[in-house]
């Protein structure tokens, strides 16, 4: 297959140009689930006048539905777009870079969609599409998941489908609230992630960052010490990626703490773990909810991540070595691949 693309690139340059802008059109409309012309042509930088031809194009073929309200993706064009996603890699090059970073951080897949999540919505929304089936991919009858809050994750939940129900699994958050969005909760994304696939969920009804008296008050909590003991049972841990910086302050960390982690030279933050560039853990908080001694022994980790600002903070959580997949974006994989080198 890569053998013909290499020769479609030579012979028939203008042939891919049109497979992949049908693809972006057709792939846009799939995000926005329902869309007009206009902000469909806004979304891709495209005249409304060439977006019309190819646009009538793909109804004549049956891809689009076409009424007053917008254009959608017909069930042929959904079937179409997933048999185009492992070629379009290979047209867009990004095969090659999942393999580069699956070999170089010892991972069992890595998923890598199209643009920039810091510039891009409509990439972003991908990323959760690409997160979501990532998931779908791994799950068993009878799974607990664990699952972080922020952004990334919400949109993966929005993307989470699944045609049978799935009654014997469960959702769980893999931490406390972080005070953020009720959106972008753990417990909100795990209510929407198994109300959307038939799934049973349990809540953690405590704030993420506790004082060490608070924690070891509330670990002896008979309710909160059975759902801890439930999150930490999980076969599954799907999470996000924070700036370190960031999450600190999300987290309302004293100034002393946001300057010792600077100092100890924390890129990133996951499951309230804070990661130096090599991987190493600088610091912790008192958290209810996963440990990292959990990470290193559940079966499945998926990392949901993207964005260029945000690939110092990916490399650095990949080095600490207990990922088994990652779904990124193109501009975060390829400055990654530039780190590794």
């Amino acid at each position: 297959m890569r053998s013909l693309i290499d020769l479609q690139r030579q012979l028939v340059p203008d042939l891919l140009e049109t497979v992949r802008l049908r693809y972006a059109i057709l792939h846009q409309v799939l995000v926005a689930d329902m869309i007009g012309r206009r902000s469909l042509a806004s979304a891709l930088g495209m005249t409304e006048r060439v977006l019309r031809a190819e646009t009538d194009f793909l109804k004549e073929q049956g891809f689009l539905e076409i009424n007053a309200a917008g254009m959608r993706v017909s069930q042929s064009g959904r079937r179409l777009l997933e048999e185009m996603e492992p070629v379009l890699s290979g047209l867009l090059g990004l095969s090659n870079l999942e393999e580069q970073l699956r070999a170089r951080f010892g991972l069992s897949k890595v998923v890598i969609v199209p643009g920039d999540s810091d510039l891009s919505a409509s990439t972003k929304r991908e990323l959760g599409r690409a997160g979501a089936s990532a998931l779908l991919g791994q799950l068993r009858e009878g799974d607990v998941i664990a699952v972080t809050g922020g952004s990334t994750l919400a949109q993966v939940a929005g993307h989470l489908t699944s045609p049978v129900p799935h009654p014997s699994n469960l959702f769980v958050p893999a931490r406390g609230g972080l005070g953020e969005s009720l959106e972008y909760q753990a417990s909100t994304i795990v209510s929407a992630m198994a109300k959307r696939t038939g799934a049973q969920y349990r809540m953690l009804h405590v704030p993420d960052h506790l004082s060490e008296e608070a924690y070891t008050s509330l670990m002896h909590e008979p309710g909160v010490k059975e759902i801890v003991g439930v999150i930490r049972s999980a076969r599954i841990v799907i999470h996000g990626i924070g700036d370190a910086m960031t999450m600190a302050r999300r987290r309302q960390a004293e100034a002393g703490v946001v300057e010792e982690l600077r100092q100890e030279g924390a890129l990133a933050e996951a499951w309230g773990y804070y990661f130096d560039r090599a991987g190493s853990v600088v610091h912790k908080m008192p958290t209810a909810g996963i440990r990292l001694e959990d990470i290193m022994t559940t079966e499945v980790v998926i990392a949901v991540a993207g964005g260029k600002s945000k690939a110092e903070a990916i490399a650095a959580v990949l080095r600490f070595g207990h990922e088994d997949v990652l779904v990124t974006d193109e501009a975060a994989a390829l400055e990654i691949a530039a780190m590794a080198d």
